[in-house]
């Protein structure tokens, strides 16, 4: 390891030790805590998914480390540090640097077929058009289960090289996956939108048929991640949204964490087009056998659930709902009530060009009325940001509104 890359991460890691010991970080987790165990308080605001490449005004975000292993670390540390400075919100910095356990998942026998527009040739997030490659019987049929295949021996190097270049100034720990289920945002991929929502209609077995696979596929990878010792319960985020939850209990001791043990997250996002009844018959029948081997369910992501709650009730482990920008917070939070989190999804929009702080302040004043008219406890993630016009100061006045904001009903 060049000694230049371990001065720059040593440099980096002290700095992140001293976030990390903030009394701050110990009261948003104490929040999350609370909110996630439906104790409402003053709901956690976060700011996740960024168009990193926009946003680094400074150079601040420029990586200076020769080796592809300490610039990992170098780039999580110098991220870290840049939300902390400049558009913190409510996260918390852990105290320590965490190695994802390393595991290979078998391919199922097919590949997606797409072509790609991007406007920013920079930017990750781009547009889509995909071929339809799961369109028949045979395709089906010639799909393979998925193999999990843990890798002990690179979670030890990793681990290794870590404290070699941290140098005991913060710990080195391993950390497990989470479960994340959205089977039909891979069926998108595979077929496209337009084929789904008229096969939905126009040939229902055949769907129940793709659905039924991927959910068999799902359900042997995720025992297989449990016997592997793969999953994680004491993890801060799933799916950019506050984790940290006092009923899955976390010990280090204690072996293999079981599926009973972790978050459950689920989306069907292709699905907010269609009715109440179709959703629960295509998703939430298929996904419910699943959901009720973990722990706690966070279900919903960008499509609207206004109209679906009640389905949702039925699943015993719910324990948050996403509520997007496209959903009825009113109604949302009317059905919540104080028996799940409301994890409310700002809109993205409002951060990529023209600020309009009238705009934003009505959104968030609206969401936390009706938190506190009905109970529910609630947490605020800014996410899916593609862009803000390389324009920094929008997410840095963002995160100030929704504060002051929120002050206005909390102190």
């Amino acid at each position: 390891m060049p000694e230049n890359d371990k001065t720059i991460i040593r440099d980096l890691a002290s700095r992140y030790a001293e976030l990390a010991n903030d009394p701050k970080c110990k009261e948003r987790e104490i929040r999350i805590r609370n909110t996630n165990s439906l104790r409402p308080c003053r709901p956690i605001v976060w700011i996740e998914e960024l168009p990193w490449h926009e946003l680094n005004f400074d150079g601040s975000l420029d990586l200076h480390c020769k080796g592809d292993f300490a610039r990992e670390i170098e780039l999580f540390f110098r991220k870290t540090l840049f939300k902390w400075e400049h558009f913190q919100a409510d996260m918390l910095v852990e105290d320590c640097y965490y190695i994802q356990k390393a595991y290979s998942v078998t391919n199922i026998g097919v590949n997606i077929s797409e072509e790609t527009i991007a406007i920013d040739e920079t930017r990750h997030v781009v547009s889509h058009s995909y071929e339809d490659v799961l369109d028949t019987e045979e395709k089906l049929d010639a799909l393979k289960a998925p193999i999990v295949t843990a890798n002990p021996q690179l979670d030890k190097e990793r681990i290794a090289a870590a404290e070699d270049l941290l140098d005991g100034l913060i710990p080195v720990r391993l950390r497990g996956d989470q479960i994340y289920h959205s089977p039909w945002d891979i069926i998108s991929q595979l077929r496209g939108v337009e084929p789904i929502l008229m096969d939905l209609i126009e040939r229902p077995e055949f769907m129940h048929k793709t659905v039924s696979i991927f959910s068999k596929f799902a359900k042997s990878q995720y025992k297989q991640m449990e016997a592997a010792g793969l999953l994680e319960s004491n993890l801060i985020d799933i799916h950019a949204t506050p984790a940290y939850c006092d009923e899955l209990v976390h010990d280090e001791n204690s072996g293999v964490t079981k599926l009973k043990d972790v978050w459950f997250r689920g989306m069907a996002q292709i699905f907010g087009s269609v009715s109440p009844s179709m959703h629960q018959e295509f998703d939430l029948d298929y996904m419910s056998p699943i959901m009720e081997m973990c722990g706690q369910v966070y279900y919903g992501c960008c499509e609207p659930l206004d109209r679906k709650i009640e389905l949702l009730k039925k699943i015993p482990n719910m324990r948050k709902i996403g509520v997007s920008p496209w959903a009825d917070v009113n109604i949302c939070a009317e059905q919540i009530a104080g028996d799940y989190v409301l994890s409310h999804k700002p809109n993205p929009a409002f951060v990529s060009g023209k600020f309009n702080e009238q705009t934003i302040r009505g959104e968030i004043e609206k969401v936390i009325e009706a938190s506190l008219n009905y109970g529910c406890p609630c947490d605020i993630v800014l996410k899916d940001v593609s862009t803000v016009s390389y324009n920094v100061s929008n997410l840095k006045n963002w995160n100030k509104l929704v504060q002051e904001t929120i002050d206005k009903y909390y102190g």
